[in-house]
């Protein structure tokens, strides 16, 4: 049985195709359970996110796993097969370790993915597809994953836009957890945005974009509120943290549109982010006492201070992942001794109980004790040597060879 990982995130498919293939949580236990009866499944997860789906299992036969991906969804797989990845073992292993770690995600070093990943594991345990091997790989992953956190830098800095954007307004706020933030805009930069805000819980969320329909699914992943672009205006006031990216080409929040929301909020401060080029907020609006506008020029000069020690910190986190993996396939080779050493085991216990059987049934007799116990040790003594012995005199071809096998498996010292 081998391990596999199958899916798609977002460094080789569009929203557009995510969003279809996504799990829904509250199915995920159903999915598992059909994965692993439609097809020669042995044991299964589902991790399924706003950046990625991937299948996580164990079999002999990979190639039915893309067939149910694809059926399950409602989607033709020669429209999917373009965007998925199909890792084998080591490969398998790795990539795991290194989504758990942060190193595969759209901000490389974010913590949310560890809990994605724990998520993933429980569901899959409730739906009872998670086995030994399995339980085993998830377990190391959360080590990894550890350690890489604990002994790297690799969350230390920021290296996004949207990291550092968060960053600046934590410098204005105590917490971003107690405000109120609007996106204005639904591309891949705002989706990044919300993606790491949400990550601090603040008390709400909210997607302004000219098209609706893309405002809110992006708002639906988040759990955001949607507005209407020419409702931006009016409903200012009542956010603190204002990030803004479209594809305008001209600004559409203007100094005077600002200026009321100030009023109306009795001049508390406001943090605005503008990462479009060209702007979309009139640069007179940074004149304004209570406004702390940042740009895409003052966010980068965030992001390079903490690049640096960031790749740093990635060249370790692969080094210990690849550490890991080398650790976790030998677990998973030495598993096929397993049996063979259980019924090397229970052979001996046999032995052992024939003897001891022997030796009471003597003592009973009213037997020397002493004798007996003499008899029970050269007993066991003689049948325990007696399948290596046999196997050294019956030694055909390359009895030196033999040999050797027997002294390394008794630790014999071949001087004696």
């Amino acid at each position: 049985m081998q391990l596999f990982a199958l899916g798609l995130n977002h460094h080789t498919a569009p929203l557009s195709i995510r969003e279809q293939v996504a799990f829904r949580p509250e199915l995920l236990g159903q999915a598992l359970g059909d994965f692993v009866r439609a097809k020669p499944v042995k044991e299964a997860a589902i991790l399924s996110t706003c950046n990625r789906t991937e299948l996580y299992f164990a079999t002999q036969q990979p190639q039915h796993a893309a067939d149910w991906f694809a059926e399950y969804h409602r989607v033709a797989l020669q429209d999917l097969s373009p965007y998925l990845y199909t890792f084998p073992q080591r490969d398998a292993v790795r990539h795991v370790f290194r989504v758990a770690s942060g190193l595969d995600s759209m901000v490389i070093g974010e913590p949310q993915i560890l809990g994605q990943v724990k998520d993933a594991v429980r569901h899959a345990e409730e739906a009872g597809t998670l086995g030994s091997t399995l339980h085993k790989l998830f377990q190391r992953t959360f080590s990894v994953a550890k350690e890489v956190r604990s002994t790297t830098a690799i969350g230390a800095n920021i290296v996004s836009m949207a990291a550092a954007a968060v960053h600046l307004s934590e410098r204005i706020f105590e917490s971003v957890r107690d405000q109120r933030v609007l996106f204005v805009g639904a591309g891949e930069m705002i989706e990044l945005c919300a993606a790491h805000f949400g990550g601090e819980q603040p008390r709400k969320l909210t997607i302004a974009n000219r098209t609706a329909t893309r405002a809110e699914a992006l708002a639906a992943r988040f759990g955001a509120e949607v507005l209407r672009l020419d409702q931006v205006g009016e409903a200012l006031a009542g956010y603190d943290i204002v990030v803004s990216c479209t594809g305008s080409p001209l600004p559409i929040i203007g100094l005077g549109m600002v200026e009321r929301a100030l009023k109306a909020r009795r001049h508390r401060p406001m943090v605005m982010v503008d990462l479009a080029v060209p702007r979309d907020i009139e640069p007179e609006v940074a004149a304004l006492d209570d406004v702390f506008l940042y740009t895409v020029d003052d966010l980068a000069k965030v992001v390079d201070s903490g690049l640096e020690s960031r790749q740093q910190a990635v060249v370790e986190a692969e080094s210990i992942i690849d550490q890991r993996v080398d650790g976790f396939l030998h677990w998973l080779d030495t598993r096929g001794t397993v049996p063979t050493i259980r019924a090397l085991r229970e052979h001996a216990d046999h032995l052992r109980r024939a003897e001891v059987e022997r030796a009471v049934r003597l003592l009973a007799k009213g037997e020397d004790p002493a004798k007996v116990i003499e008899a029970l040790s050269h007993g066991l003594t003689n049948k325990l040597l007696h399948a290596p012995t046999r196997f050294l005199n019956e030694a055909d071809g390359a009895p030196g060879d033999c040999a050797e096998l027997v002294q390394r498996l008794f630790n014999l010292d071949k001087n004696h």
